[in-house]
């Protein structure tokens, strides 16, 4: 099962684990679980962090490599494929992270791990 996880998702597993539902705690720890981060959601990590809506400890960035090498997540990089799949997308959520992860999820065949209930809108398989 291939999950691409959204951004709040990769923050609460390694500062919140506790604020995970067990079924999201499963699906990350399932040994079959093909675990993605976008280069999306680490962007908007430093931009909320660069404008102070997001407070992170001093050495975030090097903590976040360690969580993510030492869970096996994978790097997902923003593909040409990726921007072109937005023009197909409606615009029933309005911020472009989330956006961006959508149509990543739709073109790499994901699983959408997210919270978000405006991702139920699109025909994104989440869980």
């Amino acid at each position: 099962m291939r999950l691409l996880l959204d951004t709040h998702i990769v923050l609460w597993a390694i500062a919140e684990p506790s604020r995970l539902s067990t079924q999201f705690r499963d699906a990350l720890l399932n040994d079959d679980s093909e675990l993605w981060f976008s280069v999306a959601s680490y962007w908007e990590i430093c931009i909320k962090q660069s404008l102070g809506k997001l407070n992170l400890v001093p050495d975030w960035q090097s903590m976040m490599e360690h969580a993510l090498v030492m869970s096996h997540i994978r790097w997902l990089p923003i593909e040409k494929h990726h921007c072109q799949k937005l023009l197909e997308l409606p615009h029933h959520h309005r911020d472009p992270f989330d956006r961006i992860l959508v149509a990543q999820a739709l073109c790499e065949k994901m699983i959408f791990l997210t919270t978000d209930k405006f991702v139920n809108q699109y025909a994104v398989k989440t869980l």
